[in-house]
């Protein structure tokens, strides 16, 4: 058998052009290994970053206060009908559309009138409210928890809750003396 590649006087010892050819494919190797992982890096840091966006845009955190109350009526049971308004603050990173305000317990129904308000980072809007509140029962020491439907700016559909206190404040206050009448009246 005749080896061509080789140096047939020397067995055993590369020749000048071997030695040659694999230091150029070892270096050839080491750059393809270091492109593959710098592209690599590049991806994953693509990928966190584009999650880490995700994330941003689907965060809910806001912050619901009563804000004013008005026009309305009693009725015989000593419910007062009120037409009301809740601020809502956009604490958190990203806009946000809240669609609807519920909130229920004994003495309480707190729903939206159904217009939508957008809310950019740090904003408030003012979420208009039908209020039903019984003067005997609405203003126990309880916060109200109130369940607002957000659409975040990916247009993905999210339920947010927050504990509004309702005694002690501008409903409170708005109501006070229409429930005095109603209850010395002795329609309660």
């Amino acid at each position: 058998m005749i080896d061509l590649d080789g140096d047939s006087r020397h067995p055993g010892v590369d020749s000048p052009d071997r030695s040659m050819r694999r230091s150029k494919m070892v270096v050839r190797l080491v750059a393809v290994f270091l492109v593959g992982a710098v592209l690599g890096g590049v991806g994953v840091n693509e990928l966190r970053s584009s999650q880490e966006e995700r994330d941003r845009v689907a965060s809910v955190s806001l912050v619901a206060i009563p804000a004013s109350v008005g026009g309305g009526g009693g009725d015989v049971k000593g419910v007062l009908q009120m037409d009301g308004q809740l601020a809502v603050i956009n604490t958190g990173p990203a806009p946000i559309t809240v669609s609807a305000v519920t909130g229920e317990r004994p003495g309480v129904l707190v729903r939206s009138t159904g217009k939508s308000v957008l809310l950019r980072p740090g904003g408030t809007g003012w979420v208009e409210v039908k209020l039903s509140l019984e003067c005997a029962t609405a203003f126990g020491s309880e916060p109200l928890s109130m369940r607002l439907s957000v659409e975040t700016s990916d247009r993905q559909a999210r339920e947010a809750t927050y504990p509004v206190a309702v005694a002690g404040s501008v409903w409170h206050r708005g109501v006070e003396l229409p429930c005095e009448h109603l209850l010395r009246d002795g329609q309660a």
